[in-house]
């Protein structure tokens, strides 16, 4: 029978109407598959929201294409986090992109993905040029070679559990070591409301990191508020401001979300009381 299934944040309720599909506990966190009347199948870890099959465009698209319409080159991409598949998948909607990898700590979030939620990540499970590492994304940062990423994506979870260490500067000084000249670094920002404090401080930490790093605004609907925000750095110039025509051609018409245009209004729609913290 369907019941609500609902995240708690700060004395408000984000739920989803449905029933539970799996419920269980890896080594690392508790994962609950869901089917829900509104948006399918969704997955949650440790109680919040992580995507939904009628949602994950809104997050997918906007987290991947910046980054890699932005990129001088775009043939290695790393994925840190992703157990969905679905920026894999994003990513690999790209010709130019050669090799991804791709490291997720949990590996049972792969495999109940790929068993209850296969469409989200689609054919990138299958693609020769996809490598999944089951693995502490954080030390493959600390461990791999210098400038030998195009592009470095961050689709992790909020920053508590095993996420924590995705949001700290000695982790973004590797994702700035590991990029070639040319390249962007993107990441998952919170939500601007939900989690104010974290979202400017992510970003003030991001500018000084790299030379440049700006937020781009959007919506999840059924995250906390609703609001949410991904943060884009890179060094010399803000490349991710520019999408390289050809290829925003080519991977816009398969998009439902994202497109230059959505882009530019995402980036400009900063909020006053965010661009005065920011200073």
């Amino acid at each position: 029978m369907s019941s609500w299934i609902d995240e708690e944040h700060c004395g408000v309720r984000y739920g989803l109407k449905g029933e539970t599909l799996v419920e269980e506990t890896s080594a690392f966190q508790q994962i609950r598959v869901i089917r829900s009347e509104r948006y399918g199948r969704g997955l949650l870890l440790d109680g919040c929201w992580m995507t939904a099959e009628q949602q994950e465009r809104h997050y997918h698209e906007a987290l991947v294409h910046p980054a890699l319409c932005g990129a001088a080159s775009i043939e290695r991409v790393l994925v840190i986090g992703g157990g969905d598949g679905g920026t894999a998948r994003e990513c690999l909607r790209h010709p130019d992109v050669q090799h991804l990898d791709m490291v997720e700590i949990d590996g049972r979030v792969v495999e109940l993905s790929q068993e209850h939620l296969p469409g989200i990540g689609g054919s990138a499970w299958n693609d020769p040029r996809f490598q999944l590492t089951v693995g502490d994304g954080i030390a493959w940062a600390a461990n791999a070679p210098d400038q030998s990423y195009d592009v470095v994506l961050v689709d992790g979870s909020d920053p508590a559990g095993p996420a924590e260490g995705l949001f700290n500067r000695p982790f973004f000084e590797h994702c700035r070591r590991l990029l070639r000249p040319g390249g962007v670094f993107g990441t998952q920002s919170e939500s601007p409301e939900a989690f104010r404090d974290v979202h400017i401080a992510m970003v003030r930490l991001l500018r000084e990191v790299f030379d440049h790093a700006d937020p781009l605004y959007g919506w999840v609907p059924m995250y906390p508020s609703g609001w949410w925000s991904w943060t884009f750095a890179a060094m010399g110039t803000p490349r991710y401001r520019m999408p390289d025509p050809k290829r925003a051609e080519m991977i816009g018409e398969g998009c439902e979300i994202w497109s230059p245009r959505w882009q530019r209004g995402g980036m400009d729609a900063m909020p006053a009381f965010i661009e005065r913290e920011l200073g």
